[in-house]
């Protein structure tokens, strides 16, 4: 999955380096601790329930085999 976070920069001819690192530091900080929490991954499902799923899709519900 690519960085999607935004390349942070300051351009400010008065700042010096150490306070323009420092104002991108707290800003990156931020970010990080107020980033939504990532989605949980989707469970796995057995190779088992596929099959099943997929004979319950096959199935012909308009006849019953026994009449």
């Amino acid at each position: 999955m690519p960085n999607r976070r935004p390349q942070l920069s300051i351009v400010a001819p008065a700042a010096s380096p150490e306070e323009a690192a420092a104002v991108v530091a707290a800003l990156e900080r931020f970010m990080r601790e107020t980033a939504p929490t990532p989605a949980p991954a989707p469970p796995r499902v057995s190779g088992w329930a596929r099959a099943a799923r997929a004979e319950a899709v096959e199935r012909d519900l308009g006849r019953e085999p026994w009449i």
